[in-house]
């Protein structure tokens, strides 16, 4: 890492939810955090769920987003890499923002190396014991023959129902009993999902500094045990919570702008 430079993190914005106009105000808070970051971010990190609902079609792309695209652009162009993890809710992102922005896109999780320290990233959905029923449905949407079958829905028809399905979930409708549900995975993370995943990862690896996951809409920093930590990113829709890593310790903050 270079000298008084810092790598960002940040997941799941959700934007399109719950409604156009109060998305709006989300996506200008986000865009004011790409301003603040961009001035000594040596990278970027954006772990997923960038969007509520996304698919592009060969030759379009959802309607909006054009001030939060052109920021993006922005930072890419001045030569600050953005790392983009699709999530489950914007698994259908192809090569538009690749080609058209400048960001780097990943689906599986990437081990990267900053300042002498070992990061384990993933956007965090499908990892660990259990879950299965969830994991069904991502090896149903993530096949081809059901990317190409959805591909032939007329734009307006396939963007509606995405949103519909999107519209339904427990952040666009702040569902408590959905919440009570997140909270319980949580009562003792020891046990939860990921932190056996990460405790079985580092059997593999010990090398491993800091597991960064986004999914979850926690915030929280919970060590592992010899020099290792499992991190949820916590979220745009409630926290406004992002990590910083200043080449020497890691950090969760709040962008209150």
């Amino acid at each position: 890492m270079k000298k008084n430079r810092k790598i960002y993190f940040a997941s799941d914005f959700h934007f399109g939810i719950p409604t156009p106009e109060k998305s709006k105000i989300r996506e200008d808070r986000f865009i004011r955090w790409l301003d603040f970051v961009k001035e000594d971010a040596e990278e970027i990190f954006l772990m997923g769920d960038l969007f509520d609902f996304w698919f592009e079609y060969k030759t379009v792309v959802p309607k909006g987003y054009v001030r939060l695209f052109g920021k993006l652009a922005e930072i890419t162009d001045s030569g600050i890499p953005i790392h983009f993890f699709r999530g489950n809710h914007d698994m259908w992102a192809f090569d538009y923002l690749e080609k058209e922005i400048g960001m780097k896109l990943y689906r599986k999780p990437l081990i990267k190396d900053f300042g002498g320290k070992r990061f384990f990233l993933s956007h965090g959905d499908g990892l660990g014991p259990g879950d299965n029923g969830y994991k069904f449905i991502k090896y149903v949407f993530e096949r081809k023959i059901n990317r190409f079958l959805f591909n032939w829905l007329h734009p307006d028809i396939g963007t509606a129902m995405g949103l519909f399905w999107s519209g339904r979930s427990r952040y666009a409708n702040e569902k408590p009993e959905a919440k009570e549900k997140e909270d319980k995975e949580f009562e003792n993370i020891e046990k939860s999902r990921l932190a056996v995943f990460c405790r079985e990862k580092l059997k593999e690896d010990p090398s491993i500094n800091y597991f960064i996951f986004g999914h979850w809409h926690i915030s929280n920093i919970h060590p592992l045990g010899n020099q290792s930590f499992y991190i949820h990113l916590g979220d745009w829709i409630k926290f406004y919570s992002y990590g910083v890593f200043d080449g020497e310790k890691f950090e969760l903050k709040t962008f209150e702008k």
